[in-house]
């Protein structure tokens, strides 16, 4: 006996939502146009994406000194030389490009590189933001914001004119992993700190991450951590977390973002592009959500292999929120995997993807990628409800889509536990 199928008209319209819905692209790593060259974008900044470099050093002999020192626009051509003339861009990353290109209107193969090069030298900054976000069909960005990056810091001090369509979130990787080192910036910044965390220190702590909270407006803290974090522990990064960082999150309503796995340069030779990923033990993330019970914790691993039980984990606290798939696992075998397997145990209770984008250009295609699967998933997963008997409306589809991209990330932010 034949099982029903799901209409076609239901699976088209479907593809078509999932396509089009309008998005909030919570963790990108752009920034706010008025701040000027910070914010990338264009071909060349698009071929030297640390993504690219890595993947096209496999295949260079040039010592990595000699193309550090050459100027960006050489090595783009190196890069595009390498990775889309001597071999086809069957990679996630270069593919990336391809898509981006074409649906900018732009043919790499007919064109080439110095066409592509005046084509991106004759637009508009504010004109490209807006037709990258009608492409992407993305509504809001988060950035990142770090108050130890000396370049970003003063645009914030001196204040500028915030595009609405460009939110922000607090980085504080090097509060946490380097303390004597942040000590010294904070105390730069006027705060009494000391390389001692005693109370004093971590009062001022406080006040330093009110600031600058306050001053980006932002909507969550963000830290990525090394795969060997525990917690509990009788260590800087467990004494500032416990006696600053969640604090301020609970007196705030800011959910405390948590990236964990990545190893930072394992070959520094490679710049950024020289980290690499291993396993986090979650249980020290367990131990810290279950000790929190009112605090928000968003969180996305970086190894497949703490996947599943990353999922688990938010089965069993609703003060947990899983989200995106974050670089190393940004590639279609892993976002089809992760993307099934946290609906079939979180329903649409979680964020699915964000760009994690460094180049605005490269919005376009890190959605629309991830679109084509999430579409996938979806026909598989109402054709599965289809078959046993339920039948999904327009209303149940324009409502799960809400809440996967972006309205479940919305509402855990306004959550209180």
């Amino acid at each position: 006996m034949n099982e029903p199928a799901l209409p076609k008209e239901l699976e088209r319209k479907i593809r078509e939502r999932v396509a089009t819905t309008p998005t909030y692209d919570i963790h990108t790593h752009l920034y706010d146009p008025a701040l000027e060259s910070l914010l990338l974008w264009g071909i060349d900044e698009q071929l030297t994406y640390h993504y690219l470099v890595a993947e096209a050093f496999r295949s260079i002999e040039l010592p990595y000194e000699k193309y550090w020192a050459l100027k960006k626009s050489e090595q783009a051509e190196l890069v595009w030389r390498t990775l889309f003339e001597q071999r086809s861009p069957l990679s996630e990353a270069t593919r990336g490009v391809i898509t981006t290109l074409h649906a900018l209107g732009l043919d790499p193969k007919k064109d080439g590189l110095p066409k592509i090069r005046r084509w991106f030298s004759e637009q508009k900054l504010g004109a490209f933001v807006t037709r990258v976000m009608e492409l992407a069909h993305v509504h809001t960005f988060c950035m990142t914001n770090s108050p130890f990056d000396p370049e970003e810091r003063p645009f914030w001090e001196k204040s500028f004119q915030r595009d609405p369509l460009f939110t922000a979130a607090l980085r504080i990787d090097p509060l946490l992993i380097d303390w004597q080192g942040a000590s010294k910036t904070l105390t730069e910044q006027g705060y009494a700190v000391n390389p001692t965390l005693d109370q004093k220190s971590l009062s001022e702590v406080r006040r330093f991450l009110a600031d600058w909270s306050k001053k980006l407006n932002a909507k969550y803290v963000m830290v990525s951590l090394e795969p060997d974090f525990a917690y509990p522990a009788k260590s800087d990064i467990a004494t500032l977390i416990d006696g600053a960082v969640l604090p301020h999150c609970l007196e705030h309503g800011l959910p405390f973002a948590l990236m964990p796995g990545v190893v930072r340069q394992v070959n520094p030779a490679l710049r950024l592009a020289g980290d690499g990923v291993g396993r986090a033990d979650l249980s020290a993330y367990q131990n810290l959500i279950a000790a929190h019970p009112h605090h928000k914790f968003l969180v996305t691993a970086l190894a497949r292999e703490n996947q599943h039980e990353l999922c688990v984990m938010a089965r069993k606290f609703r003060n947990l929120h899983v989200f995106g798939c974050w670089w190393f696992t940004n590639i279609p075998t892993a976002i089809n995997d992760m993307t099934r397997m946290r609906l079939e145990l979180l329903g649409p209770s979680f964020t699915p993807q964000h760009s994690d984008a460094r180049v605005l250009d490269q919005v376009i295609y890190k959605w629309r990628h991830s679109r084509q699967i999430l579409g996938d998933v979806l026909v598989e997963k109402y054709s599965d409800l289809f078959r046993v008997g339920w039948a999904v409306t327009d209303a149940d589809l324009e409502r799960d889509l809400r809440q996967l991209f972006g309205g479940s990330f919305e509402t855990f932010l306004l959550a209180n536990f």
